[in-house]
């Protein structure tokens, strides 16, 4: 069966409509056809609507999202509560352990990003993976630095790499590879992004569902939650009235 692949984090500049359709050009041309980008917390559905309309005009589809990074276990309890329902897709950018531990066993949270590249402030370790087993979250990866980080640095993050992700398939944590980039110059085919996972270490199997299956899956699951008639997991309002 054909697969879709998907991008979940491409960074883009919400408020600039040509930006916006050169990236649906580009993320079209290379095989995508299914993309995310972050939203501010106070956008507008309206704004959202506009710029899911101009990568349909290129045949991608475009969920929305938002990168919480939370300082505290409270902010982000805090900020769960306010926009779950309002994004398609949360990511956590997890820069303290307080913050990580949360994130990984709340079932709210679609995605854990670990942006510091400093080994010492990573903190997907194996309580981590263990607590996100229990939760719905996925590890996100972002290529980006492995695009444009050289020498020591380049090493001493594929080694994080390649601790994080064992750690995430043992505990069988979906792994979702996204590019993370703002500029379309950096921007790499589906296959490709998912070769660049050889070099920190993932099995040949998973590497074309980090950027197909596990994304959709994601996309599509919480498109179900958010339909009107969603109670519960496997549990549907099919109708209302009074002789139900």
């Amino acid at each position: 069966m054909k697969r879709t692949f998907a991008d979940l984090h491409l960074r883009l500049n919400s408020k600039d409509p040509n930006q916006a359709a050169k990236f649906a050009c580009k993320a079209a041309e290379l095989g995508y056809k299914l993309v995310a980008a972050p939203f501010a917390t106070e956008t507008k559905a309206q704004e959202i609507r506009q710029l899911k309309a101009v990568f349909a005009d290129f045949g991608v589809d475009l969920a929305s999202r938002v990168d919480l990074q939370p300082r505290s276990q409270n902010d982000l309890l805090s900020s769960l509560r306010r926009l779950r329902r309002k994004f398609e897709v949360v990511c956590v950018l997890c820069e303290n352990k307080e913050v990580s531990r949360q994130a990984a066993k709340d079932r709210r949270v679609d995605l854990l990003n670990f942006p510091l590249l400093d080994y010492r402030h990573r903190f997907f370790d194996r309580a981590e993976a263990e607590l996100a087993t229990g939760g719905v979250a996925g590890l996100e990866v972002d290529v980006k630095p492995l695009l444009v980080l050289e020498g020591p640095a380049r090493v001493r993050f594929l080694s994080c790499l390649r601790r994080e992700v064992a750690l995430a398939l043992e505990f069988h944590v979906p792994v979702v590879i996204s590019s993370g980039v703002s500029q379309m110059l950096l921007l790499r085919r589906p296959r490709e992004m998912a070769l660049l996972a050889l070099l920190f270490g993932a099995p040949t199997g998973s590497l074309l569902d980090a950027v197909s299956t596990n994304p959709v899956g994601l996309v599509e699951r919480n498109r179900k939650k958010l339909e009107s008639g969603f109670v519960a997991p496997g549990i549907r309002l099919v109708r209302r009235g009074g002789d139900c």
